[in-house]
């Protein structure tokens, strides 16, 4: 029998994760059995199971995917040479956050994540860490800002990053209940908010 490859064991996992991401934005997480996520998949209960023995494993593999990708992308801004001006490096972030808006995108689940981790110990303590560590990133960000002039050098730096952070959940979770505004209307208020001259386009 030839060896499974590690390529083809990462493949399996995804489809079994991308099966279970539509289940849950069709039902929700507490509707969604993990029957119903072997039919989805078209596997056997073995292979499912084999990758994911329980529906909280699965959950928390999408909640990784969910809220991981933001950390990825603000890591590399937050070590960007030269700095990015703070504005711009929101920017980015959005329109990163933009591909995941659609209607099967990670961030729908994003939501339900923050619902199941009221009531799971594990996954709140997963998403904890996950949004604690892009803060940090939002602070690496603030202190190059005050090092290049851009913000004021006595600010607070923690509570600078606290509040940028908010606006990224602040703008998806708008966009997602009501549709808008999109990003350039949300970046214009932005700016507004932290006076900074418009971008020229």
């Amino acid at each position: 029998m030839p060896r499974v490859t590690e390529e083809h064991r990462a493949a399996r996992r995804q489809q079994i994760v991308d099966a279970a991401r539509r289940c849950f934005l069709r039902e929700g997480f507490h509707r969604t059995s993990m029957q119903d996520v072997i039919a989805e998949a078209g596997l056997s209960v073995g292979a499912v199971y084999r990758y994911f023995p329980s529906k909280a494993d699965l959950i928390n593999a999408i909640a990784e995917q969910a809220i991981g990708g933001a950390g990825q992308v603000l890591g590399d801004l937050a070590r960007h040479d030269p700095p990015l001006p703070l504005v711009t490096a929101l920017e980015r972030v959005l329109a990163y956050v933009e591909t995941q808006l659609g209607d099967d995108g990670v961030l729908r689940i994003a939501i339900q994540v923050w619902g199941e981790a009221q009531r799971d110990p594990a996954l709140a303590a997963f998403v904890a860490e996950t949004y604690t560590g892009i803060r940090g990133h939002f602070g690496v960000l603030v202190r190059r800002a005050q090092a290049a002039g851009e913000l004021p050098a006595d600010a607070d730096p923690d509570a600078t990053a606290a509040a940028l952070f908010a606006l990224v959940p602040g703008w998806f979770t708008q966009r997602i209940l009501t549709g808008g505004p999109d990003r350039a209307t949300y970046l214009a208020g932005v700016r507004t908010l932290l006076g900074a001259a418009p971008r020229a386009e």
